[in-house]
């Protein structure tokens, strides 16, 4: 008993002489206390390779394995807007660049006066605009926190087809997006929680980028892995990221092995998910 209080005691000691260290001013002028990192395209793809053919499930043993259950694991009201049960190509497997949107407290529509588009394209490029384009690498995956109980397409079938030129593998969204069909058709992965017609001018406004933001009760930093597919989104903290996806590829192989069995003497033809 008396370790622990003497570990609490240091834990307080450090925690407030840390906060102390920061003046009223500097803390008044805004502070994040979560620390992000930046990584290399080398070092992402090189861990994007660990997770190659992962599935949801294995990734969730995968993190049973080093200690974090139930840690990681989105609402699963966070669904594919579509899914591809041939190839499977609604499966996202990235690393995060996040962008949060908020409520915005500027006028929703312009001055009686005032042109509606040019409106717009002010309030497009001044408040709500997509400054998180510019930290997409191949493999992220577009993390978005917006504006859940609002009716915002912050996404729509234009944007989320250039995210995924710039080299996005696909989409997470604790809220909307809508062109839900002609995404479809395009073939970017997306999750969301609903469908969404609004536009963001008078809706929202960009709050920050690769910060730490919350998903579907999930903290996600930039840099963290993100797994999607027909069983929901799970997220991996950068930190256990390859020690996951070494347990994860055990319960893989292992459960490949023992369907492949079963195909065998039930003589179902072999596909992707056992081969």
């Amino acid at each position: 008993m008396k370790s622990v209080f003497f570990h609490l005691a240091i834990f307080m000691m450090f925690f407030s002489t840390n906060i102390l260290a920061q003046t009223d001013a500097e803390i008044a002028s805004g502070i994040s206390f979560i620390e992000t990192q930046t990584y290399t395209p080398e070092e992402n793809i090189e861990l994007l390779k660990l997770y190659e053919n992962l599935r949801v499930a294995d990734v969730s043993d995968g993190m049973d394995m080093v200690g974090l259950p139930n840690t990681g694991l989105v609402d699963p009201a966070i669904h594919p807007d579509w899914v591809d049960h041939e190839n499977l190509s609604h499966i996202i497997r990235g690393i995060a660049v996040t962008a949060r949107y908020v409520p915005t407290q500027k006028p929703d529509r312009p001055k009686p006066d005032e042109d509606f588009l040019a409106w717009e394209g002010h309030f497009y490029g001044t408040y709500s605009h997509e400054a998180f384009t510019k930290a997409i690498q191949k493999g992220s995956v577009v993390v978005l926190d917006d504006v859940e109980d609002k009716d915002i397409g912050s996404i729509g079938s234009n944007n989320i087809l250039g995210w995924f030129k710039a080299g996005a593998v696909g989409v997470v969204t604790d809220a909307s997006s809508r062109d839900t069909d002609e995404i479809a058709i395009q073939k970017v992965p997306l999750y969301l929680r609903k469908k969404g017609r609004g536009i963001r001018p008078g809706r929202n406004e960009l709050e920050s980028v690769n910060r730490p933001v919350v998903i579907g009760g999930v903290l996600v930093c930039p840099g963290d892995v993100v797994v999607a597919d027909g069983d929901g989104v799970v997220v991996v903290p950068r930190k256990v990221a390859k020690q996951v996806a070494e347990f994860a590829q055990e319960v893989l192989t292992k459960d490949k092995a023992g369907r492949l069995n079963l195909y065998k003497s039930l003589g179902l033809p072999l596909d992707k998910t056992v081969k």
